[in-house]
């Protein structure tokens, strides 16, 4: 039988994402740097996570690791790093000679500095023909631009988010899914917009998290606003507390107010 292979998680400069290799080398762990082929060409990339056996694996990428990076390879990494902040200043002063409106989120050189990525965030649809002439003019290379969404500039910039935590977008998504404001009103947040989005100004990831939970939790809440009566008294439900179960229910003369479960009101609603 041939000896079982291995998948590593590395993230690399080019996409800040975290992509799975495969490898036949079971040296290889967490926070090694090694030398993968991405989309873009030859990238130093670091192990996330320590190998898992083929076996363990679900339907990975064929990629592999090509080698674990030597010193030579990582010091291409490192002046590479530096050039490209060179390339930051020398991108943005051609976007403003030609009164671009393209704000520039990074630079990235592959390892044999044959091309540079610069990923730019624009309100706008940008015309940069004049820009790549002028780039490849003063930088001699292969140059490719991408433009990128608020989403994606804050998984590369990263930060912290309003729980205290790393973004998580930064942390481990690797794909965005829809987010709307419906899931905000389905856990009875408050509707202000500014403390429900992200450092890229959408919608917080997160509300999706426990979207379907409160579904599921509001099967069997009586609703917000309800009137009935009961033993001859008025009574109206101004209060709903999925995670207790609970809801708060006043009188229509405000001398009586319960917290009372889900049960309980249910059952004086009948």
């Amino acid at each position: 039988m041939a000896n079982e292979g291995y998948y590593l998680e590395v993230e690399l400069d080019s996409n800040k994402e975290k992509n799975y290799f495969y490898s036949s080398l079971s040296s290889i762990k967490k926070g090694d740097y090694v030398v993968v082929e991405s989309e873009f060409g030859l990238e130093v990339g670091i192990v996330c996570k320590n190998p898992i056996t083929e076996s363990e694996s679900q339907g990975y990428s064929s990629k592999s690791i090509l080698r674990v990076a030597t010193e030579e390879d990582m010091k291409f990494y490192y002046l590479n790093k530096e050039s490209a902040n060179e390339a930051v200043a020398i991108f943005n002063e051609c976007v403003k000679s030609l009164g671009l409106n393209m704000r520039l989120v990074d630079a990235f050189y592959v390892l044999d500095k044959s091309k540079i990525l610069f990923r730019y965030v624009s309100e706008e649809r940008v015309d940069f023909r004049e820009l790549l002439k002028e780039l490849s003019n003063k930088l001699k290379c292969r140059i490719e631009l991408k433009q990128i969404g608020p989403r994606d500039r804050s998984k590369i910039t990263g930060g912290i988010g309003i729980c205290g935590l790393p973004l998580c977008c930064k942390s481990f998504l690797n794909e965005f899914e829809g987010i709307s404001i419906n899931m905000a009103k389905n856990q009875f947040l408050a509707l202000n917009i500014q403390k429900l989005s992200g450092q890229c100004g959408k919608l917080l990831c997160c509300l999706k998290y426990e979207d379907q939970d409160y579904t599921e939790l509001k099967k069997d809440a009586p609703r917000y606003g309800t009137r009935f009566k009961c033993d001859g008294i008025d009574y109206k439900i101004t209060g709903v507390n999925l995670l207790s179960k609970t809801v708060k229910i006043e009188s229509s003369d405000k001398e009586i107010i319960k917290v009372i479960s889900f049960e309980e009101v249910n059952g004086m609603m009948k």
